[in-house]
């Protein structure tokens, strides 16, 4: 743990009890402030709808560290707008983020892993260079919504990250129309592939177009009985899913 706190178990409930009643830039506010949540990083994918929580961010505190995970099997245009958004939001601690060569050239060499064992490639790509930069942090703000899937329904303002480490979800509460709101209230530019049938963006190969009536969240590893990046760790490091 980076610093002496009660555990992440026993923070939570806590925190969500003195904060139930605040909205999401309040609950910024007073996270990025409170002793009890600690040092706190925000993660963004810069995706289809990181650039409200990215502006409500630099409105509280433009110097919170912003960590980026490059997967290094993004779109373009996600490269592309992350460089514009973090300019024009004057972000003055953004922290990219991507795999080690060593683990490229371990679980990946060719490139493909993600057509066989999604899991792992998140695991090295993604999740393994988070938790390593993750680290020297108390906390961190996710853009998670209750909208979004099944499993994040109840999702509460603060949940325990492992033992030690909070996850924030300030627009837990959020709606779609709200996050629509937001953005055209603070005339936010949004991600191009939006416009594209894209409402939710990941990686290129694991990232499709979304029919109209489908769930925004159903071109992410299409097919697949998968729907977020997160992995079981052994030891710290990354384990391979079972297959078979």
């Amino acid at each position: 743990m980076p610093r002496d706190l009660a555990p992440a178990a026993e923070r939570a409930p806590a925190l969500n009890a003195r904060y139930r009643h605040h909205g999401a830039t309040a609950v910024l506010e007073r996270a990025l402030r409170d002793a009890e949540v600690g040092r706190t990083a925000m993660v963004s994918s810069f995706g289809a709808e990181s650039v409200a929580l990215l502006h409500l961010v630099a409105m509280v505190d433009r110097h919170t560290p912003v960590l980026f995970i490059d997967t290094e099997m993004l779109f373009a245009e996600t490269l592309t707008y992350q460089q514009e958004i973090a300019e024009r939001m004057r972000l003055s601690d953004l922290r990219i983020l991507r795999p080690a060569e060593a683990d490229k050239r371990g679980w990946d060499p060719d490139g493909t892993l993600h057509l066989t064992d999604p899991d792992s490639c998140c695991a090295f790509r993604k999740t393994g260079p988070l938790q390593e930069a993750l680290g020297s942090f108390d906390a961190w703000i996710t853009g998670r919504k209750r909208y979004q899937s099944g499993r994040r329904a109840t999702l509460d303002f603060f949940e325990p990250d492992g033992a030690a480490r909070l996850k924030i979800n300030p627009l837990a509460h959020w709606t779609p129309q709200d996050v629509q709101d937001y953005m055209v209230e603070n005339r936010l530019p949004r991600h191009p592939l939006v416009a594209q049938g894209y409402p939710s963006i990941g990686c290129a190969p694991c990232t499709s177009r979304v029919a109209e009536g489908e769930d925004q969240r159903s071109g992410r590893w299409r097919g697949r009985a998968k729907d977020e990046c997160g992995i079981h760790f052994e030891g710290g490091k990354p384990s391979r899913a079972k297959t078979g």
